[in-house]
């Protein structure tokens, strides 16, 4: 059964989403992220997948307060990412109590260093940020497409032990306009054993069984929390012990 993870992207401290990863396109919907965490905790979510965009803009993880905050008063297994590019703030990011970190950028334009954490900190914490438009792994806060096709990338690092992808297609983030289910077939199909965590999309209970059915093992999700287009309580109740 697929894993849910619902999202919380910060920006100002705030609980906020994009359309698109485009920052003038900012929907604010609550002050507190760590009051969403716990709200989320208290529905029987066990995992939370944190974005300091601010993070991701400045290239330096800005939020790590507010990741701190959720952490120390929730039980929840917490990913983070936005704004990891140097052993500080990969450092500080699990001093925050992040148990996994996503990395994006620094896998594409600083490979040696993605290296040197995955053996450091193991595959088990690091989650591999695969962000896609146009075909191409997009870097630096989606700011900016890097020359990287998404299947061969993976390959190296898959290659070299990575485990957990986050994929998001950025055309479908944010626009509740469903998920990009064949991007990820294809991904599947070609890794099999890959923890893939599909991102970007998900209107509706059906678009995540729809992912469920395509064999996706994970999905990220987000704005359709927000806007009221998902019943947590229904989706998590019928699942019983699953998100134990």
């Amino acid at each position: 059964m697929i894993e849910l993870i619902p999202a919380i992207d910060i920006i100002g401290g705030q609980c906020v989403r994009l359309t698109k990863g485009d920052y003038d396109q900012k929907t604010v919907y609550r002050d507190s992220p760590a009051e969403v965490a716990k709200e989320f905790e208290q529905l029987g979510f066990k995992r939370l997948h944190v974005v300091d965009l601010d993070g991701a803009k400045s290239k330096h993880i800005v939020n790590a307060a507010v990741l701190s905050r959720i952490t120390s008063e929730t039980r929840l297994t917490v990913d983070f990412g936005g704004g990891i590019k140097t052993d500080g703030d990969i450092e500080q990011a699990f001093a925050a109590g992040a148990s996994m970190v996503t990395v994006g950028s620094i896998a594409v334009t600083k490979p040696e260093l993605f290296m040197l954490w995955l053996e450091k900190y193991g595959a088990d914490r690091m989650i591999l940020g695969a962000d896609v438009r146009n075909g191409k792994i997009s870097i630096n806060g989606w700011k900016e497409d890097s020359a990287e096709d998404l299947l061969p990338f993976l390959r190296k690092y898959v290659d070299a032990g990575v485990r957990n992808v986050l994929c998001t297609e950025i055309s479908k983030d944010g626009t509740l306009q469903g998920p990009a289910i064949d991007l990820y077939r294809r991904v599947m199909d070609e890794y099999p054993g890959l923890h893939l965590i599909a991102s970007g999309g998900v209107s509706s209970k059906a678009d995540i069984e729809a992912l469920d059915a395509a064999g996706i093992p994970a999905v990220v999700f987000g704005k359709a929390i927000y806007e009221g287009r998902i019943n947590l309580k229904e989706l998590i109740s019928p699942r019983n012990g699953q998100q134990e």
